[in-house]
């Protein structure tokens, strides 16, 4: 397949997962089963998971994950981020979309989304990121929220989640220009207007990613060249190995992995203040007069 039909039918699949997901996501819901319910659709429409779907609940601004076992459900009154990534053969689309259960809050998701499209709108070759960012903070602002100023966009490449440039969500960051036929990843975050804006650190977000081969026996060597032949530098959750492997030794091999640096482990990514965060999310490429967006 052509790189620019593989991105297509990349966004494509995201997109139809996003659409198909979201509408199934209320209180009471397992996020497991949201997690396993997108990574099955995914499969089943030809693409391969991009990263571990990401279910981002309230002040969670990104990256949680369910690992094996995990109980947490869908609150009342939430916030509840869906974020996908799709791959055909390497080529990556990512898009997120914001469940709201709290009428008082659909001022965020309209927020978020608004400054998505003033980024798809303002997109072109030439043009600096951090201008970018600034119409994205303009638009935010406007609809009487904050953007998320530590978090941006992200430029894609084959089998790369994050390769280097990024557009962010405010101004005076990241001056690069911005290139025609570069990929991207746009996604505003939006926080009420009290909320600091900021992400710190949070807990595990069960996401890991493989960094580097080392020598390793038993469990943790076949483990390591599952990880290195199914996902290569994209990022897995750790569920997806724990379902692969179900020995007595499974979780000391994972253990071992991480010990020895051979994979890494992404946090999540926390509202500082603990605000509600709402997201919206394409990607595009970046065309002779503008962007396309692949993940509509």
């Amino acid at each position: 397949m052509e790189p620019l039909e593989a991105l297509h039918e990349a966004g494509k699949i995201a997109a139809k997962v996003r659409d198909t997901v979201v509408k199934e996501i209320r209180p009471g819901v397992k996020v497991i089963d949201i997690c396993d319910r997108a990574q099955a659709l995914i499969q089943e429409l030809g693409g391969q998971p991009a990263f571990p779907t990401n279910v981002d609940i309230n002040h969670v601004a990104a990256h949680y994950c369910s690992p094996m076992g995990d109980t947490l459900v869908v609150p009342e009154r939430s916030l509840v981020k869906l974020d996908v990534g799709v791959h055909v053969e390497g080529f990556i689309a990512d898009t997120a979309i914001t469940a709201c259960f709290d009428p008082g809050l659909m001022y965020l998701v309209d927020a978020a989304e608004a400054g998505l499209n003033t980024a798809i709108n303002t997109l072109k070759p030439g043009l600096s990121a951090s201008d970018v960012g600034a119409a994205i903070e303009q638009t935010i602002k406007g609809r009487g929220a904050k953007p998320i100023r530590n978090l941006t966009g992200h430029k894609l490449a084959r089998y790369v989640v994050h390769a280097g440039e990024s557009i962010p969500n405010v101004s005076g960051h990241d001056r690069h220009v911005l290139e025609e036929g570069e990929v991207y990843a746009v996604e505003p975050f939006a926080v009420p207007p009290t909320a600091e804006g900021l992400v710190t650190d949070g807990p595990p977000s069960n996401i890991y990613r493989f960094i580097k081969k080392r020598s390793l026996d038993g469990e943790a060597k076949k483990m390591l060249k599952y990880i290195q032949d199914q996902h290569r530098t994209l990022p897995f959750a750790s569920r997806w190995i724990m379902r692969r492997f179900q020995g007595s030794d499974t979780d000391a091999a994972f253990r071992e992995l991480l010990a020895s640096k051979c994979i890494m482990s992404y946090p999540q990514l926390l509202e500082k203040t603990r605000a509600k965060v709402a997201q919206a999310e394409h990607t595009v490429i970046i065309t002779g007069d503008g962007c396309e967006v692949t993940t509509v």
